[in-house]
């Protein structure tokens, strides 16, 4: 009987071992294909790109510079540089020609920029170690003394920054032509009244005289009636007796009333 038992207990024990071993198999079996479903996962992944604008370009910086610089960190796609505009460099040459620098060249310089790189994680670390650091790290070059300004741009992608440049353009391109039909309307404008000038003066008979549109008669006054009377053969005595006649007449009207004598009829015919 004793044996029995011990050969039944034997037997449970090995059951146990048996079940605990494929337990543990089953378990490792489980952990692999979740490796492996991992694994397989991370490599389906697709790499997203991203984009970190460049907010400061120094004088003379190119994008095969910014390429040779930033590829240290990671894979560098595509690079754009914005072009200052035309009138700031014609201003610049203006200013270099009135401080007396007479024929200098001047290099196409750039205002902002976009940078891709082909992973955004790498993209995000770039924008975030590199800002407000020094650009050349040697001493001898020249934008050691130029600090990174850059800044990742979450969501965003090289077709938006082809939209917008596109829409930029457009903008420009109205604002042009506006400005010159703008320009064509007041040549137009000033032409017409040259024009209407000339023909006013032309039919005036005499073009050199640009004044002479305002030759008009005004009506004589007083004096220069008693003048033109005046200036007639005999005219200054009929004046002479018509001021004496005047007087006698008012001498005899005022004489008439100091004595109460009656006015004479020439007075009394007077209002």
């Amino acid at each position: 009987m004793v044996k029995a038992r011990e050969l039944v207990e034997e037997q449970k024990a090995a059951m146990e071992e048996e079940e605990e071993l494929n337990a543990e198999a089953a378990e490792e079996q489980e952990e692999a294909e979740d490796a492996a479903n991992s694994s397989s996962s991370k490599k389906k992944k697709k790499v997203v790109p991203g984009i970190v604008y460049l907010g400061h370009v120094p004088p003379r910086f190119r994008p095969l510079h910014v390429r040779n610089l930033l590829s240290a960190y990671g894979e560098v796609g595509r690079v754009f540089f914005q072009a200052e505009d035309r009138f700031v460099k014609r201003k610049k040459k203006a200013a270099a020609a009135a401080g007396g620098k007479k024929g200098a060249k001047y290099s196409k310089d750039y205002t902002e920029g976009w940078v891709e790189f082909r992973d955004k994680r790498i993209a995000k670390r770039v924008a975030a170690s590199l800002h407000n650091t020094p650009m050349g790290a040697r001493k001898r070059s020249p934008f050691r003394y130029d600090l990174w300004n850059l800044k990742y741009l979450h969501r965003f992608t090289w077709s938006h920054l082809s939209e917008h440049l596109a829409f930029e353009r457009q903008v420009r391109r109205q604002r042009l032509r506006a400005e010159v039909a703008q320009a064509k309307r007041e040549t137009d404008f000033y032409l017409r009244n040259v024009e209407q000038g000339q023909r006013f003066l032309a039919a005036d008979g005499d073009a050199t005289r640009p004044n002479s549109s305002w030759t008009f008669t005004q009506r004589p006054t007083e004096q220069e009636l008693r003048d033109r009377k005046a200036a007639r053969p005999g005219g200054r005595e009929r004046a002479r007796l018509a001021t004496i006649q005047d007087q006698a007449r008012s001498n005899r009207g005022l004489l008439a009333r100091i004595f109460g004598a009656p006015l004479p009829a020439e007075s009394k015919e007077e209002p």
